[in-house]
């Protein structure tokens, strides 16, 4: 394909493009999917202990929001393939290092180098979306592949490959998988074009620019405080393991639907407006949950099923709004970035407040971050008239 930059107005170059970078995008965030089957091995088979486990996760996912972000400052738009293929050995290399590794210490350190590897993958997949004629609706298509691919592998190791070989051999799986990407980028283009050259010679931050982020931040905060304790929530609630576990398989189901929705509406619906009712929606979910009775399953998994359905369908509208903010794409091209670290920095936040098993506090912390949100996005909107 030569020295080409990403040209999209060639419908079959830009199809075969854009298929590609998702790809590349959804194998860089499987593991996100596939933390709860293998660190629960790791607990199980005495390589990691029960409180070591929040720390493993979230060393990965705060590495990898921070490899997007370092890229987009320090990169180079045009070996594009090149770094995608060395990202891809670096994850699938620290997979197998994962493998040989025991207690919390040096497998958070394995998995954080694992993370930056990922951050870079994600980025290049980052680099296409914002550069598509609809980054929001991509985006969209996007959410919903990777969690599709999530649960797929998800079934597929705890079925098959975990219990006959154990947690080792969904690593070595994962690493095998994580070479895909270097297929994958014969149909990316060798370098990408920088974002609105023109345009990005007049960007300056500002606390409006920097309100896109601040969103993205808080709702996914919102977001991963309640999901990373859903399942002790559900026991409290009067659910037992087993059904706490799938009440979690439907939250994913209910993901599926809602980004398959935003593709639908994203571009229907006002941004700032949808953004400012998810955020009421994610602080009613937490409190009605904190407010159920013992016993109230049905209303528990409806609840769920509601949280699962906005997961998904508020993270496309934060790409649109980063380009409301900023058309020329920089503050788009961190939103990615944002989220994941709002996914790590909630569940960090609720270990602080925690006192012991009692998952009381978790709603809490899960409504503060929606609040937060709802009382920036109202008074970005008045400053913005």
């Amino acid at each position: 394909m030569g020295n080409e930059v990403l040209n999209l107005d060639k419908p079959a170059q830009g199809r075969a493009v854009i298929v590609s970078a998702l790809a590349i995008g959804t194998i860089a965030l499987l593991m996100l999917g596939l933390q709860p089957i293998l660190l629960g091995g790791m607990v199980d088979a005495h390589s990691a202990t029960l409180e070591g486990v929040g720390v493993i996760a979230m060393s990965e996912i705060i590495a990898l929001g921070l490899g997007v972000a370092l890229c987009d400052a320090l990169m180079p738009l045009s070996p594009l393939r090149i770094i995608s293929i060395v990202a891809a050995l670096w994850v699938s290399t620290a997979d197998v290092a994962t493998m040989f590794s025991t207690g919390d210490a040096k497998l958070a350190a394995v998995r954080s180098v694992a993370g930056l590897g990922e951050g870079v993958l994600l980025w290049a997949t980052t680099c296409v979306i914002v550069r598509s004629h609809a980054p929001d609706r991509i985006a969209g298509i996007f959410l919903v592949s990777q969690t599709l691919a999530q649960a797929a592998l998800a079934a597929i190791l705890a079925g098959a490959v975990v219990p006959r070989v154990g947690w080792q051999g969904g690593f070595m799986v994962l690493a095998a998988v994580s070479l895909l990407p270097c297929l994958a980028v014969a149909w990316l283009p060798a370098g990408v074009a920088p974002l609105a050259a023109q345009a990005r010679a007049k960007f300056s931050w500002s606390v409006m620019a920097a309100l896109p982020l601040a969103i993205a931040l808080l709702q996914m905060a919102a977001i991963g405080a309640l999901w990373a304790y859903l399942e002790p929530l559900g026991k409290r609630a009067g659910f037992d393991a087993q059904a706490a576990q799938a009440v979690a398989s439907g939250v994913l189901l209910m993901q599926v639907f809602g980004g398959i929705s935003a593709f639908l509406f994203v571009r229907r619906m006002a941004t700032v407006r949808t953004l400012i009712v998810g955020a009421l929606v994610l602080g009613v979910i937490p409190l009605a949950i904190h407010r159920l009775p013992t016993g109230a399953t049905t209303r528990f998994a409806l609840l769920c099923g509601a949280f699962g359905f906005a997961w998904l369908f508020l993270m496309p509208f934060h790409i649109s709004f980063a380009f409301r903010a900023d058309p020329t794409g920089r503050v788009a091209m961190l939103i990615p970035a944002m989220q994941l670290l709002g996914s790590a920095f909630g569940p960090l936040v609720v270990s602080l407040v925690l006192n012991g098993n009692d998952p009381r506090p978790v709603p809490y912390v899960s409504l503060c971050f929606a609040v937060a949100a709802m009382v920036l996005l109202c008074t970005g909107q008045v400053n913005a008239r």
